[in-house]
């Protein structure tokens, strides 16, 4: 079974806007059974700027608001399933950046929380953008694969 726990850092409270934290816990929930992730504990912090700013400098260096930081327990790129609960890691979004971002594309706020997951849970389990052109495409049809599906 797995185990998602929800927490909120900085001034964000739920539910955030129109997010209550089950919306959360579903959206990670339904992701991990699509990538047949089953035995995972995964914690999701939902943050405002200020303190996702901070998580951003300390550990990327960038002195700046992003939406999603994932922070990875292992290091192979994908979990080997076993008897026993495997942490899979921390994911930290930014609900003022997920509220930014939504009204920039023009969908909903539930719509961009839901891309964010996603994208942080892929980022755990070993996709990475950042590694070239191919990987990019690679994660982006995962993404769309997932966010078509929940």
């Amino acid at each position: 079974m797995n185990k998602i726990a929800v927490f909120t850092q900085g001034k964000v409270k739920f539910p955030y806007n129109d997010i209550p934290k089950s919306y959360i816990t579903s959206v990670v929930r339904k992701s991990l059974k699509l990538l047949t992730l089953e035995n995972v504990s995964i914690s999701i912090i939902v943050s405002d700027n200020d303190f996702i700013t901070k998580i951003n400098s300390d550990y990327r260096k960038k002195n700046y608001a992003t939406d999603v930081i994932s922070f990875a327990y292992r290091e192979q790129p994908f979990p080997e399933i076993k008897e026993e609960n495997e942490v899979l890691g921390d994911i930290y979004v930014s609900a003022e950046k997920a509220s930014e971002q939504a009204e920039e594309i023009g969908h909903s706020l539930k719509d961009e929380f839901a891309r964010l997951l996603v994208h942080g849970i892929l980022h755990l389990i070993g996709y990475d953008h950042e590694k070239g052109k191919k990987e990019e495409l690679r994660m982006q049809e995962m993404e769309d694969y997932i966010l078509e599906r929940i």
